[in-house]
This record gives C-alpha cells, sequence and structure tokens, in this order.
C-alpha cells in the first residue's frame, strides 16, 4: 500500500527573490532547445540553470552540467535563494487556466509518496521509458542528491475530502506561491501543516491503486536510486529518506482533469492511402472547424480519427469492429481498442511508417500547419485519450503506444524540490 508523508520542501526564498515568474520553468521533458535557451536568459536564477543546463563543447567527468548544476544548487542553499521549511507540509497547489475560452480550476497537493518493490506495488504507471532520457535524470538527481521536480499522480476520491479541506481550511489564506506561466496558466500554492488536516489526506489515499499520468523517467530513476541505496542494508521500520519521492496529486474523478491527444505527423507518407476505403468510411469535410467537432462526435461511440492532407481533409471512421481482434494480435481488449493503437496496425503497419517517421503535437494548428507550409505529407488528428483508458491498460500491466497522453496543465518546476539526503 503506498503511503504518502508530508515533508520540508526547498523552495525558492520570496524576501531574496521578488519575482517569482522569472525563475520557474516547465518540466525538463516538455522544454523546446528554444525554450530552454529563452529560460536560461531570463533569470540567472532561473530553475532551468540547475533542471536542464545547458552543454558546452569542452565538458568532461569533472565539468559537466550535472557538476554545474550540483554547485548552483549548493551555492542557492549557502545564500539562501533556496531555503528548506521548517515544519513538514503538504503543499495544495491550484491551477485556473482557459481552454478555448472556457474557464477550468484544478486542485492537487505536491508530498512525498513511498516507493514499493515491484511485485507488491498499487502504483500503476502507463507509459514504456527511454534508457537515455533515465540515464541524464539520474546522473542529475544523484548530483544534486534531490527530487527536482514531481511525478504526477492520479487518485480517486468521488467524496472530495481533499478538495473539502481545502475550501474549509485552506483557500482563504494568502497563497504561498502565486504565479502565471507562458501559457496564461495561474499556478497558486499553499503550506498545510497541521496534523490532524494531513491525516485525513493520508487516510483518502489509504489502500487506493495510484496511477502514473507524467513522470515515468522519474519514478524510475527515484525506484533505481532507492535499489543502489539499500542494497546490503537491512530493512528497518522507518524508511530512508531515498524511499520516496516527491508527487504531484490530484483527484482522476474530476471534471477538470484534462488530458490532451498527441496528433501524428507524418513528414513524408510512403505509399498511397487508397486502402484505407477497405476499413474505413470516409468522409470529406471542408473545414478544421467541422472535422473537430465531428471527430469529437464520432469519437463517442466509433473508432475514429481526422486525416489532414494537402488533398484535403477527411474523417475516418473504422466500418467493422469484430476486425480489430483480426488484425491486432497482442496486448488487452482495452489495449486493441485505443485509437493510437488501430491507426498503427490499420494504417502505419499496413504503410510500412515507422515510430522514428512519427512526430507528434497536442497542437492541431502545429500539425495543420506544418502540412500547409509542405513540412510534413499528412497529419493524423486524433480523440484525447479517457482516464478510464489509461487506468485499464496500467492494472492489465501493460504500456500505451508512445506519446498517446499529455495532461494539461503541466506542474511547474522550481516550486518544491525534495532532499533524498
Amino acid at each position: 500500500m503506498a503511503q504518502i508523508r508530508p515533508f520540508k520542501a526547498v523552495h525558492y526564498n520570496k524576501e531574496k527573490v521578488k519575482d517569482i515568474s522569472k525563475v520557474v520553468c516547465p518540466p525538463y521533458d516538455v522544454i523546446s532547445k528554444e525554450q530552454q535557451l529563452r529560460f536560461h536568459s531570463l533569470s540567472p536564477q532561473n530553475f532551468i540553470h540547475i533542471l536542464l543546463g545547458r552543454e558546452k563543447p569542452k565538458d568532461d567527468e569533472n565539468d559537466n552540467k550535472y557538476t554545474r548544476a550540483k554547485q548552483i544548487y549548493e551555492e542557492w542553499l549557502k545564500t539562501q535563494i533556496l531555503v528548506e521549511d521548517q515544519k513538514p507540509c503538504i503543499y495544495y497547489y491550484k491551477q485556473e487556466y482557459k481552454i478555448l475560452g472556457q474557464r477550468h480550476s484544478r486542485l492537487g497537493f505536491i508530498a512525498l509518496m513511498e516507493l514499493e518493490d515491484e511485485e507488491d506495488s498499487r502504483i500503476f504507471p502507463h507509459e514504456n521509458t527511454h534508457s537515455h532520457a533515465k540515464e541524464d535524470r539520474f546522473r542529475l538527481w544523484t548530483s544534486v542528491k534531490s527530487n527536482l521536480s514531481p511525478i504526477f499522480v492520479c487518485f480517486s476520491d468521488r467524496d472530495k475530502k481533499v478538495e473539502t479541506i481545502f475550501a474549509k481550511y485552506v483557500v482563504n489564506k494568502e497563497p504561498f506561491f502565486n504565479v502565471v506561466d507562458d501559457d496564461g496558466v495561474r499556478h497558486m500554492m499553499w503550506c498545510l501543516d497541521d496534523p490532524g488536516h494531513i491525516r485525513s489526506i493520508q487516510n483518502t489515499l489509504t489502500d487506493q491503486n495510484l496511477f502514473i499520468a507524467d513522470g515515468h523517467h522519474r519514478y524510475e530513476v527515484a525506484q533505481q536510486i532507492r535499489k543502489l541505496k539499500t542494497r546490503n542494508k537491512p530493512r528497518t521500520d522507518e524508511p530512508d529518506p531515498y524511499s520516496f519521492v516527491m508527487t504531484y496529486f490530484t483527484n482522476m474523478d474530476s471534471k477538470d482533469l484534462q488530458i490532451f491527444p498527441m496528433h501524428r505527423i507524418i513528414k513524408k507518407m510512403p505509399g498511397s492511402l487508397e486502402f484505407l476505403e477497405e476499413y474505413f468510411r470516409i468522409d470529406k469535410l471542408k473545414s478544421k472547424e467541422d472535422l473537430m467537432i465531428l471527430l469529437a462526435k464520432a469519437g463517442k461511440n466509433e473508432y475514429a480519427f481526422g486525416l489532414y492532407s494537402r488533398d484535403g481533409i477527411r474523417l475516418l471512421r473504422l466500418k467493422n469492429k469484430l476486425l480489430i481482434d483480426s488484425f491486432i494480435k497482442e496486448g488487452s481488449s482495452e489495449f486493441k481498442r485505443l485509437d493510437a493503437t488501430i491507426l498503427k496496425y490499420f494504417v502505419f503497419d499496413k504503410l510500412g511508417i515507422k515510430s522514428e517517421d512519427i512526430s507528434y503535437t497536442k497542437d492541431f494548428q502545429e500539425a495543420s500547419d506544418m502540412v500547409d507550409n509542405g513540412q510534413a505529407d499528412a497529419a493524423f488528428i486524433m480523440n484525447p485519450v479517457k482516464i478510464q483508458q489509461i487506468q485499464a491498460i496500467a492494472l492489465n500491466g501493460e504500456r500505451m503506444p508512445p506519446k498517446t497522453t499529455y495532461f494539461y496543465p503541466k506542474v511547474l518546476s522550481g516550486l518544491t524540490v525534495y532532499k533524498i539526503e
């Protein structure tokens, strides 16, 4: 059973850093090269200098982005740019944002989650990971001896117990941090140190299955560090600091849990698409707006995706659901019935399109612009995955196809840090 705990977060000292918006940044894995340069130039105290340092031509074993991150982190602690809280807290975290002009807010909290052995674990991932990304985070986290940004986990709270504590005891207080990011998302954070309220939150999550939404590489790195530190060490009743990972928790039952679709962009189409008529009902559409409306409608009862190419805009709907089991031999029923799985087996495999031939974006406009500008031959426009599908895949011990989910908004890096030593 996964245990959660309050902790003494390391965070920016507001007495020394007056404008928090200039020192926070997104998670490392959604930062482009251009954004990396911009955040580096935004402020000498921006968290990017630790989280995603720049490589230099003369880097070696003794001087590289990981050793420089350690030096910067230690210097900021020494000069109190960063400070550690005196009391263990759970950190409520509210994000306010707009999608298509409609207001939303998502509430969560940051705490520690105890790491468990795989055979006993009720923490369920849904994505595969890559060794290069894990090695990068491992080297960074072991260099600074800290979790630099939280993983993102969903729990169930249909009775809104966590939200009720926030509404009764927290929301009327001044937020500790209140910052608006580049996307116009407002991030607000409060410290909760009341032992009774903390116990209530812990009890809400007791005996629950927890689902990793974002941060699979960081989760595996935390497990790797734990195994390394506990090797040849006798078990004790009190877990060590590296037996936990800093985690952002949010309620999967909330209507404001937003999952964006990840559209597939094909720069070079290797063959004709005439064969699609054999498997799909194809409707030619007049506009991108029509596609988004009709795709969402079709996705309620059918397996569907859009095709945007220089030949026009089309809606593709699978003709016969019975074909799924005859075409797709591996995976559970839930895995086979993901739109991304159907697209792979019914379209990409027949065309010989490999995963390295595909690029991804959550932004329909970006996908269509690449086609219109001649940078790509086609874009396949997807519906978002439902949280229930993620749960089912994860509970089956399976992994989603690459780049299937994009949880929005992202949790900022630089608001809280957890020392593991």
